[in-house]
């Protein structure tokens, strides 16, 4: 699984002139970081003393953050609410360089909000503000004119689903008819509504839990994971099919003769928090640059190994994957 250091730099010299469309449910993270010395008098809780407050891009918007980080152009999809975090979240795209052009307010549907308390590198808890119905109609007519007329231009299409509303079974036959039409790679991250929507995608990357969870079959074995891949091809007639494990990496399968089992790249796991957020990100990048899919998939699976090392939604460099492809090479 070792990658030339030379070949790597010139797949990311590559990546750099790329751009990708990224449709998905935007959210706002927010971290509050402090310290844990003491239980409330109040309660059996921990106290924590605040020492920080950071605000961050989640769900696909993440994933625009990833790509951009790699060196390419993100062009985004979504929308947010006519609220403070809808504010806030563009703002950080503004401060980014990543266009807003293509982010939709809704009167309906607020802004996803996850706060996350953390204390000495540890997540304590999480409070979710969110509505999870679908767009409204107005909306989506607006999405779909500016998706006909963004298409063309771009190299590849993200669909990153958190079932918050966005993705109905409409706007993805949308996308997935605009990427064959205009010969474009399409690649998703699907959830378990409208899971058997995405067809004729490039690739789908289900984390293990999901495929085992919508085709009612326990994954065991490296047998168990090439027959859910294949039920998971025949059902959709994507070109590959990719299953993050977690801790035990991912696996990748083109067909019945040419499948890959790639473990972590991780030495130590802080939060995985975004790490599907990078690997499609990644995947993506490395698959337009010309990578097969093996290839694309260890580079991705190297990129979620730097994040994992990070706390919150966090980004790999191109710097920071060649540095982790060093560490694992000279093992």
């Amino acid at each position: 699984m070792n990658i030339e250091e030379s070949i790597l730099k010139k797949i990311f010299e590559s990546i750099t002139s790329k751009k990708i469309l990224v449709v998905g449910d935007l959210m706002l993270d927010h971290y509050i970081i402090g310290d844990v010395d003491r239980i409330s008098p109040e309660a059996p809780v921990q106290v924590v003393k605040v020492e920080k407050e950071k605000f961050g891009p989640g769900g696909a918007a993440n994933v625009a953050q990833n790509i951009k980080a790699l060196g390419a152009e993100p062009i985004i999809i979504g929308t947010v609410g006519k609220d403070q975090s809808g504010e806030k979240l563009k703002q950080i795209f503004r401060k980014n360089n990543i266009s807003a052009e293509g982010i939709f307010s809704s009167t309906h549907h607020p802004t996803t909000q996850k706060i996350r308390i953390i204390a000495r590198n540890q997540q304590l808890v999480r409070i979710d503000f969110e509505k999870d119905d679908e767009i409204e109609e107005e909306v989506l007519k607006e999405i779909e004119k500016y998706a006909e007329k963004i298409v063309p231009e771009i190299d590849g299409i993200v669909l990153q689903d958190y079932n918050k509303g966005l993705l109905t079974k409409e706007l993805i036959n949308l996308f997935t008819s605009l990427a064959q039409k205009h010969n474009k790679f399409i690649g998703v991250d699907p959830k378990a509504k409208n899971f058997f929507e995405y067809k004729n995608v490039t690739f789908f990357k289900p984390n293990k839990h999901e495929a085992e969870k919508n085709l009612q079959y326990e994954i065991k074995s490296e047998e168990d994971l090439k027959i859910v891949a294949q039920k998971l091809m025949n059902k959709l007639n994507c070109s590959y099919v990719v299953i993050t494990l977690g801790s035990k990496g991912m696996f990748v399968y083109e067909n019945q003769n040419n499948s890959w089992q790639i473990p972590t790249f991780s030495q130590e796991v802080y939060d995985v928090s975004g790490a599907g957020d990078t690997v499609i990100s990644t995947l993506m990048l490395a698959l337009t640059a010309g990578c097969d899919i093996k290839t694309a998939s260890i580079i991705a699976n190297h990129a979620a190994g730097v994040v994992c090392g990070k706390v919150g939604a966090a980004t790999a460099s191109p710097e920071e994957i060649l540095c982790s492809f060093k560490k694992w090479n000279n093992k």
